[in-house]
This record gives structure tokens, sequence and C-alpha cells, in this order.
């Protein structure tokens, strides 16, 4: 009977409305959620016959929620350091615990701070993931999961780091006399011949002990340069004399470094061998570039040392914490020194809309959004993070208002069909009387 079906539709369009008011309760009290995603209430028909004939049987309406996921909020300031926002598409990585046996989830919830133990997590308790640098700033990305581990700096206080990169800024005299005798590799270092310039620097073993290696420079020819460099003394390494490596250091015509002529075990990694069995890293001597100004260069002016920069040492108490765009994430020591210690991947899906959503602000993976990839900020399509930064809720206060009005006044029209179908049918049941 189609007066029993005009019921039903009353029926299902109270049920479709208050699921609508539903969605519209939840955007509007996570207003103030960070990296809140808000759903969009959409309606489909219900059809019992979908042939149009002289008796008519109505279907009704159901609620069809829409996840607004791939909608980003305003970026907004923090004072925060470890507050970060994707600013583009992607996902932070994160896992309920701090095992690798914890579920994996994503989020752009990113406000982050270390909790007792030093990890970073969200304020749904998440765990930050990211990949671990070695002392060559380098990672491995096996687009899994799996090679992440939980973001945590504080197990680097009262460490200590070997140090793997010096890096050198200094000009040689250009009018020096030439080196007039017979020169022999070792000779600077040994001190039977004396060079026109030298300078030292301090690095440091795995242990956080400090070594002093001298740079020295002896001109034997126009734009030549005989190059030591030598621990000082020489029994803090086991090479012979101390000497490390030795090249030829030549320039150009115009003052700048003519790197493809000079030697390359100038430009190779130091290998630094301790006479007291600390640790080591292999160390990259940067002296400059082919044709640069950046490093060893020969002008008018006196040999002097204009800057050096050496990593590694001892290190203190975590000052703070700085993330870049790209996701490496540093350590700040409390005596200036930074380190590099994690990359932070971002997670990118071919319909994040179809994301499962969990509390706490998290997404999960499920057959309609596709499988996660796994890459650097900023690449295949992927955002790029904004340190001191958060993503507000992308919920409009106003269109959820208005929404809220609409879904109130079907739902009290639903309710109309209900009662005038009751009216319709107590008149026919008056008709036996």
């Amino acid at each position: 009977m189609s007066l029993y079906s005009a019921l039903y539709a009353g029926v299902s369009g109270l049920s479709a409305q208050s699921s609508a008011m539903a969605t519209v309760a939840d955007n509007i009290t996570n207003i103030n959620t960070v990296g809140y995603k808000g759903v969009s209430t959409e309606f489909r028909t219900l059809v019992t016959d979908g042939r149009i004939k002289s008796s008519y049987a109505a279907g009704g309406v159901a609620a069809a929620p829409q996840a607004l996921i791939s909608k980003q909020g305003l970026l907004q300031a923090s004072a925060n350091q470890t507050d970060l926002a994707i600013d583009g598409a992607g996902f932070f990585v994160v896992r309920t615990g701090d095992t690798s046996s914890s579920d994996v989830a994503f989020t752009r919830a990113g406000a982050f701070k270390p909790d007792l133990q030093g990890y970073l997590r969200n304020t749904s308790g998440f765990y930050l993931q990211g990949w671990r640098l070695d002392a060559q700033g380098n990672f491995v990305d096996t687009g899994s999961t799996s090679a992440l581990e939980p973001v945590r700096l504080s197990e680097l206080t009262g460490s200590a780091a070997p140090t793997s990169n010096v890096q050198l800024r200094a000009n040689l005299k250009s009018d020096e006399v030439p080196f007039a005798g017979i020169y022999v590799v070792g000779d600077m270092a040994a001190g039977t011949v004396t060079p026109n310039f030298t300078r030292s620097v301090d690095i440091y073993d795995a242990q956080g002990g400090a070594h002093r290696v001298t740079l020295a420079f002896l001109k034997t020819a126009a734009n030549t340069w005989q190059t030591e460099v030598y621990a000082t003394p020489a029994a803090d390494v086991t090479a012979a004399g101390g000497l490390l490596t030795s090249g030829t250091l030549k320039f150009n015509p115009d003052g700048s470094l003519d790197k493809a002529g000079s030697s390359p075990t100038l430009f190779a990694p130091l290998a630094v061998s301790w006479t007291n069995g600390a640790g080591s890293q292999p160390i990259n001597l940067k002296l400059g570039s082919n044709g640069g100004l950046d490093g060893i260069t020969q002008f008018g002016g006196e040999s002097a040392l204009i800057s050096s920069s050496v990593d590694g040492g001892l290190l203190g108490n975590i000052a703070s914490i700085e993330v870049s765009d790209k996701g490496v994430v540093s350590a700040i020591f409390d005596d200036g020194t930074a380190r590099a210690v994690f990359q932070l991947p971002i997670a990118t899906f071919q319909n994040p809309d179809g994301l499962t959503r969990l509390s706490g602000n998290g997404f999960a993976v499920s057959s309609a959004s596709g499988s996660a990839a796994i890459n650097k900020p900023g690449a295949l399509g992927s955002g790029r993070i904004s340190a001191s930064t958060l993503e507000a809720s992308n919920v409009d206060l106003a269109q959820e208002f208005t929404n809220m009005i609409r879904f109130q006044r079907a739902y009290s029209a639903s309710s109309k069909i209900i009662t005038t179908v009751d009216e319709m049918l107590q008149e026919l049941g008056n008709l036996k009387r």
C-alpha cells in the first residue's frame, strides 16, 4: 500500500537527517581540534521500483557522509618548536606505541611534544616516526614503515659523536716566494721543511676525545702548493709520522681553487685510526669546490684563516629541537652545536578521502585509500613541513550553522510526513464505521 511506503519514507528521512545532524555536531565540537578533517553529508535516494507506474511506492532517503580528509586547513603560527604542520599533501607517520609492533597510523595533527622518555608525541598520544640518520646524514629508505623508528632525542644527552666533517676557508698569499729546495712528502709533518702557512683544528674521536690536526701549505711553484694534513702530536694516530694525507693543491689564474688539477687525495675522506683505541668516522675534508671561492683561495692578501667548522665532540644537554622544511630533525645542544638525528617521512595516498578514521584524529589504510607511499617531504607530490606551525580544523563554522538549519527543517518536514500519513490512515479506518 502506497501510504505505508510514504510512512517508511518519512522514517528514513528522520534517520537520514539525524545522521546529517550528527556530522554537524562532530564538526562544530572539533572546530578547535588541530588537524581535524570535517565530514560533509550528502544524500542518496532509496527506491523500491525504478519503473514509474500508476501505483508508486516511496523508497525514501539515506545519508552518505563524505570525509573531507584531502582538504587542508589554515596554517597557524605556534610558539612551540616541535609543533609541525604539512603544507601540501600527505600525513605524518605515527604509531600507537614506542615499539615496532605497535599499530601504524597517519595524522595531520602535528602538536608534538617530548614526553618523559623524550619521545615526540602529539596530544592523542601517537608516537612520531622517522628515519634515523647516520654520521654522514644518510638514511635507508626501504619504502616500508618497518624502517622507521620513534623520534627520540633525549638519548643523545651526555653521549659523544666522532668528527665526520671539517670545513675550512682560508687564503694563501699569492705572491709568496716558491720553495727553492727539494720537498719530499712528509717533510712538513716531520718538521724538516717549514711551511708557508699552517692552521690547526681540533677533531673528536667516538669517545669525545679531542685531537689536534694541522693543515700545512708550502708553495712550490706558481699557483701550486704542496699540502699535508697530519696529527699533532704524531703519536695520536697509527699513521707513520702522523701524516694523514698529502697532495698538490692548484689554483686558477683568478685565484679560485683548481680542484680538477689538484690531488684527489686531498678531497677524499680521511681514514683516521687513533692510538687510544677510540673509534672514528671517515672525515670529509671540505676545502672548496672547483673554481669556487668557498674554500681555499689564493689572493694577494696575507695567508690567513677565514673560518672553520668541525662537527662532533661531547654532547651536552639538549637546549632545543629544530625541524627543517625538508623534515630533518636536529638537536641543538647548550654549547651551540647541532646534530641532525632524524629524517621525517611524509605518507601520501591515491585517495586520502578513503582512509579509515581513528579516534585521536588519526587515520588508517583502507581498501578505498590505497597503500601509503612514503617519501621525503617535497618529493613526488608530498607537502613540505612547516615548523612552529599547526594546521587548524578545515571546518567552516558558517557553513555548519547553515547546514544545521537545513537539516533541522528537513527533519521537521519528514516528521510531518509521518503525522499526515497517520491522519490519512485514520480516515481510512473511519470508513468502516
